[in-house]
């Protein structure tokens, strides 16, 4: 039923259509509480922390995947080339940060042999492709000084989401949208948006193959454009083998995703020449249930997102089908380059 209904929203909230039209008067009063909210952190009324570094928030306000987690991989590899020391806070999204236990929220260090089930799959992907400090925490700022004070040579933080995390100050916000642009441009439930298209920003990111001007125009901002870049599979139980895409060509191929928008990890393997039967899984999705069993497939393709999960599992680790498909964000290098001088002009505490 969940998914059910998630998918007729998702599929609402492209078009101002009848049941968006009945949400709109619910989306004035969630706009209204969001604004107000924003003003008090604004005003002082409500409680936001400054930290001694700079910190660069990568987030959306289109509820869902957008590709944040190959966006932050990017700009950690790009503040690193620049000279700088960067660290990674994260809420942990499907780790334990987002439990009921005792220990749910308090910040926890992404650490090599982490289970994705205590600090997330993305914070894990992230440490594990940049080598930055990673630490997950529900309360921003809280994670951003355990991780100072456990690397204190880090000089600036990327906040993995957390856009909305207004208790948490920041010195660059880095809005990020898709293909799918705005929707139908209304704020939550009439339509995708957390906060309307018109939220200030420092500069904006789509993460789609074509820009087109009405794209553009749609996000505002100047957008730079991210383009997702995969074009070589590793085998899940050995990541030294490697093969071109195009090997699998002519196979049977079951491409599975658990991440916010699956479609695009599909369509970037057909733009690869491969035919796939999709196998989309729930967002942050745990593989106890091993959905791969019972496939009759030769090859199955997975993201690396989900890759961290299926690694830790015994059972779907020694499944010689699976092979992971790692990609890579390509964007404008004047990107990484205003960031810097941005964090650089920063005084630090």
């Amino acid at each position: 039923m969940a998914s059910s209904l998630e998918s007729t929203l998702t599929r609402a909230w492209l078009r101002r259509g009848p049941l968006a039209m009945a949400l709109w008067p619910l989306s004035l009063l969630f706009r209204l509480l969001a604004a107000l909210r924003a003003a008090l952190f604004r005003a002082g009324a409500l409680r936001s922390e400054r930290l001694p570094v700079p910190v660069i928030v990568v987030g959306n306000i289109f509820i869902g995947g957008t590709g944040k987690t190959p966006l932050t991989i990017w700009l950690a590899e790009q503040l690193m080339a620049a000279g700088l020391r960067p660290g990674v806070i994260s809420r942990g999204h499907g780790g334990k940060q987002d439990g009921a236990d005792a220990g749910a929220g308090a910040p926890r260090e992404v650490l090599p042999g982490s289970s994705a089930r205590a600090v997330g799959d993305e914070p894990l992907l992230i440490a594990a492709r940049t080598g930055c400090p990673v630490v997950v925490g529900r309360r921003r700022a809280e994670a951003g000084r355990r991780l100072l004070a456990l690397h204190p040579q880090v000089d600036v933080l990327i906040a993995d989401d957390g856009l909305q995390h207004y208790a948490l100050q920041r010195d660059v916000e880095v809005l990020l949208f898709d293909g799918r642009g705005v929707g139908n441009g209304w704020t939550l439930p009439a339509g995708p948006l957390r906060e309307p298209p018109s939220r200030r920003r420092d500069f904006t990111v789509v993460n789609a193959p074509e820009l087109g001007a009405d794209l553009a125009a749609a996000v505002g901002g100047a957008p730079f454009r991210m383009v997702l870049a995969g074009d070589t599979a590793e085998r899940l139980a050995d990541a030294g083998e490697r093969r071109p895409l195009a090997d699998f060509r002519g196979r049977r191929i079951v491409a599975a995703a658990g991440i916010g928008n699956p479609g695009r990890f599909f369509a970037m393997l057909r733009a690869a020449g491969l035919q796939v039967q999709e196998l989309a899984l729930p967002d942050h999705h745990d593989f106890l249930d091993d959905p791969f069993r019972a496939l009759d497939a030769d090859v199955i393709l997975v993201t690396e997102k989900d890759a961290v999960k299926c690694r830790q599992l015994e059972n779907i680790n020694n499944d010689p089908r699976l092979w992971v498909v790692p990609v890579a964000a390509r964007i404008d290098s004047a990107l990484a380059a205003q960031i810097v001088e941005k964090c650089r002009g920063r005084p630090t505490a």
